[in-house]
């Protein structure tokens, strides 16, 4: 019998292991898990549900109206979905989508000014505050955007681009530190 497939990090290797110049720091972020949830539930009301069901170091990120991606560093027990889609019936749906996207970070000084020449999202502080998402373009490929902290954040894409977009990042990077950034 052929051995089974194993999971792979779609950003592992020597080429993805970070890259730190011109005040950016691009690093690959653990592949946990990353959680759909749609429904008419508020999020606190969700957030209630998360921590009571094992989830209570997941953030909580806006990905549309009534969506949410809940998205944490621990990969996913299937019996932990199981027990939150209990929790949440009747109130929000729940799908998986930790093997679909992959999360990238972006931290640093000039971290703002490699995301503007990417997209066209007002990142100032007073604009997009810590814990603010959005889903955006950067370049072709669609992100969802979210400050983790002042002058950190981080990307979520589809697994299939995630290559393509570290590749553009580490280029704007580059750019970023001829330009003096």
């Amino acid at each position: 019998m052929p051995d089974l497939p194993q999971h792979k990090p779609v950003l592992a290797g020597t080429r993805y292991t970070g890259i730190s110049e011109a005040g950016i720091r691009l690093e690959a972020l653990p592949e946990g898990h990353l959680l759909h949830v749609l429904g008419a539930i508020e999020p606190s009301a969700l957030a209630a549900e998360l921590a009571k069901v094992g989830f209570a170091t997941s953030s909580i990120r806006k990905a549309g109206f009534r969506q949410w991606f809940v998205a944490g560093d621990e990969p996913l027990v299937p019996a932990g979905l199981e027990t939150l889609a209990a929790a949440l019936t009747g109130k929000a749906y729940v799908m998986d989508q930790s093997h679909g996207r992959v999360r990238i970070g972006v931290s640093g000084h000039s971290s703002r000014v490699l995301l503007s020449k990417g997209t066209a999202v007002d990142l100032d502080p007073s604009v997009f505050p810590e814990g603010h998402s959005v889903m955006s373009m950067v370049g072709h490929l669609s992100v969802q955007i979210v400050r983790t902290g002042d002058d950190s954040f981080e990307l979520t894409v589809l697994r299939s681009f995630a290559e393509s977009l570290w590749e553009d990042l580490a280029h704007m990077a580059a750019s970023a530190e001829k330009d003096g950034a």
